[in-house]
């Protein structure tokens, strides 16, 4: 009989209490719960996203971790991606497009309101992620943006922990969030399921979780679930950190040819 040898998982990061009732009782964003205090109309700007408010509610998300509303409705056949494109071309924002596309009867009302809430709730995920700097808020006009649905700002906090506890849960190690991913170096890979044998598909050293989401046309933050699982059974680890451009400096060859080239013409 020939034995099957497994490569052990990685180490699981040690809890930390005091950041687990943070977590559990901690607030996510006082600036946000000021703003639906005073019924605030605008756009709150973070570090990692933006939130559009009408009247202290949230009806409307973004964040460049997260795929928008318009990838969720064309990638499965819900929507053609010209005439998506079309109606963006047309609206301020993805979701008076949506709400565009209801109107002419391109898009059913229903379908509209379940991907809106996705992408909502996946983008302001990342959007209040804990944050180094301090977010910014633009009054601005009402009915500026099209709302599908307002969202609460308490529900949205609530969800917004909910899924942090989820993946701190499945695995508290968040380094593989958003580094480029690897397969480790198993023998024998354990029984995995379709979503997460299309995620491990896409892994290729250079691909991060929000480029898999999108690549696949899924919320991000299901694609984080798959991978921090992935991470725990030891398949997917994080790979290298993508190098910053080197800064040019004056010896720079081509800044040097430059500058000769700037100094022959001003002797002209």
């Amino acid at each position: 009989m020939t034995a099957v040898r497994t490569t052990p998982p990685p180490r699981l990061p040690v809890r930390d209490k005091a950041d687990a009732r943070e977590r559990a009782w901690g607030g996510v964003s006082p600036m946000l719960t000021r703003l639906a205090a005073e019924r605030a109309t605008g756009v709150l700007l973070r570090e990692r996203g933006t939130l559009h408010l009408t009247e202290g509610r949230v009806v409307h998300a973004e964040s460049p971790a997260a795929p928008g509303l318009g990838a969720l409705l064309t990638a499965h056949g819900t929507l053609d991606a010209d005439t998506w494109r079309q109606a963006a071309d047309e609206a301020a924002q993805a979701p008076g497009a949506g709400l565009l596309l209801v109107g002419r009867g391109r898009l059913s009302r229903g379908a509209l309101e379940l991907c809106h809430l996705e992408a909502l709730y996946d983008a302001a995920y990342f959007a209040l992620a804990p944050s180094s700097t301090p977010g910014r808020f633009r009054y601005t006009s009402p009915g500026r943006i099209g709302a599908v649905r307002a969202v609460p700002v308490a529900a949205l906090e609530h969800e917004t922990l909910r899924r942090r506890d989820l993946l701190h849960r499945i695995w508290p190690d968040p380094a593989t969030d958003e580094s480029p991913l690897l397969r480790a170096d198993t023998v024998a890979v354990p029984g995995l399921t379709a979503r997460q044998r299309a995620v491990v598909h896409l892994v290729d050293g250079v691909r991060t979780a929000p480029d898999i989401a999108r690549t696949m046309g899924r919320p991000a933050f299901h694609t984080l679930v798959d991978v921090r699982r992935l991470a725990a059974a030891g398949v997917l680890v994080r790979g290298a950190l993508r190098p910053a451009a080197p800064a040019r400096t004056e010896t720079d060859p081509d800044i040097t040819l430059l500058k000769r080239l700037r100094d022959a013409l001003e002797s002209l």
